[in-house]
């Protein structure tokens, strides 16, 4: 959420930086109400203080006829308070629901763009592995060598339910405890967050109410989130923290739900685009800077390439245009594998920084070494999900036999091994 001070300071700024991202949101409307509901409460406040002005009086008056007079002049005073409160939350509702609706404001070095079609490479890495042979998809190796079953999936969980199986479970659980000793030894703090959350931690992050359509929601009107970012970010809500806790870094872990809304026809088989995944997220808390969240996010961009250079994937490294932002992001990064089968790259991390937008919604502060409150910087990347990035190392390292070489670097969390081959005795 932006500060209304700021909008109204700089409502041509926001007005263009919701044109760039290519969303709809009436400045004039809600400038409006904010003018009717800061006149509305200094109205309440004129008759609260002219309440106790005569309250006081009252108790000091000595005449009987005149407390009854004035008594009853309050009463009516009284009833105007309660009138306007009534108006003015009618107004906060109108408000704050249109205050939601207002994006962050892109940095000028966001490209213009409406879709993801128009994100504009920055950089790659990586040869493409040049295969003497018609490479297969991740969905027949999945079947090949018996290490995913996406019918018996699909069977007992519907649509794009999968089930992984042998090497492939090994797979997940050896890119789950690489990425996790590398942020460790890198300072984060590590976390096991929930995915069953109330709305408010959804609206804090920015998830609603534009993102309800991908959503799942419970019977008793929780949510199922799409990411750890939304229960970490959640985790200071409506706290201060001292600027020498500053910053905060967390590798978290969660399990993950998205319905997929309007990807009818995307990915029909496969593991790339489901609706229940894993995934290691992370999260930082900041000083409110701007020089100090570009280079957070350019650091926890380059953690990921530096471990997707390990693992000997190709990528490249885009920077999302306007139209593909979200509603609080300042700026984001996708990195996105090479799929050899489909002959080009595949999203596979998102990375973003958001400057105070989340954490006043959240109302994350922190007070600063001058002693007032501030609030801070957010920024999130992923760390790996599964199952995106299995999807790009079984394309990548297939042999001609069929086997996939496992990346030396996952060997030791494999038992050694140095491929993952179909196992003797099916299951």
């Amino acid at each position: 959420m932006l500060d209304i001070k700021f909008i109204r300071e700089n409502k041509e700024i926001v007005a263009q930086g919701a044109k760039k991202k290519h969303l709809a949101v009436d400045l004039d409307k809600l400038l409006s109400l904010d003018d009717e509901r800061l006149k509305i409460l200094k109205e309440i406040e004129d008759l609260r203080s002219q309440v106790n002005r005569v309250s006081r009086g009252i108790a000091q008056s000595q005449d009987s006829a005149l407390k009854v007079e004035l008594i009853e002049e309050m009463r009516a005073v009284k009833e105007s308070i309660r009138t306007k409160e009534t108006k003015l939350r009618d107004i906060l509702e109108k408000w704050r629901e249109l205050m939601l609706a207002v994006p962050n404001v892109p940095d000028i070095s966001t490209p213009e763009g409406e879709s993801d079609a128009e994100n504009v490479e920055v950089r790659n890495f990586g040869e493409k592995p040049n295969f003497s042979f018609t490479p297969k998809n991740h969905v027949q190796i999945l079947e090949d060598l018996d290490i995913g079953d996406l019918e018996r999936g699909a069977k007992v969980s519907g649509f794009r339910g999968y089930f992984m199986k042998n090497d492939g479970v090994l797979l997940f659980f050896a890119l789950w405890q690489y990425f996790l000793d590398y942020f460790l030894k890198e300072g984060y703090i590590p976390m096991i967050v929930p995915s069953l959350l109330r709305k408010e931690a959804l609206l804090g992050t920015g998830y609603l109410p534009q993102g309800e359509a991908d959503l799942y929601r419970t019977q008793d009107g929780e949510y199922l989130a799409g990411t750890a970012e939304v229960a970490m970010m959640s985790y200071y809500s409506g706290e201060i923290l001292t600027k020498d806790q500053l910053p905060k870094k967390f590798i978290a872990f969660s399990p993950c739900f998205r319905r997929e809304a309007g990807a009818h026809g995307k990915d029909i088989r496969g593991i790339i685009r489901v609706h229940e995944f894993f995934k290691l997220e992370q999260v930082i808390l900041c000083e409110a800077s701007h020089e100090l969240s570009v280079k957070l996010h350019e650091e926890i961009t380059a953690h990921v390439e530096h471990l997707m250079q390990e693992l000997g994937i190709p990528y490249r490294v885009v920077a999302n245009c306007g139209g593909d932002l979200g509603l609080g992001q300042v700026k984001k990064y996708d990195i996105e594998a090479w799929m050899p089968s489909e002959g080009k790259y595949r999203e596979t991390h998102s990375s973003s920084y958001f400057h105070d937008f989340q954490t006043r919604r959240l109302n994350i502060r922190y007070k600063d070494a001058d002693g007032k409150n501030k609030y801070a910087h957010s920024l999130n990347n992923t760390a790996v999900a599964t199952s995106r990035l299995p999807a790009a190392i079984l394309e990548n390292y297939q042999e001609e036999d069929g086997r996939v070489r496992i990346p030396q670097v996952l060997r030791r969390f494999m038992g050694g091994k140095e491929y993952i081959e179909k196992p003797e005795n099916l299951g």
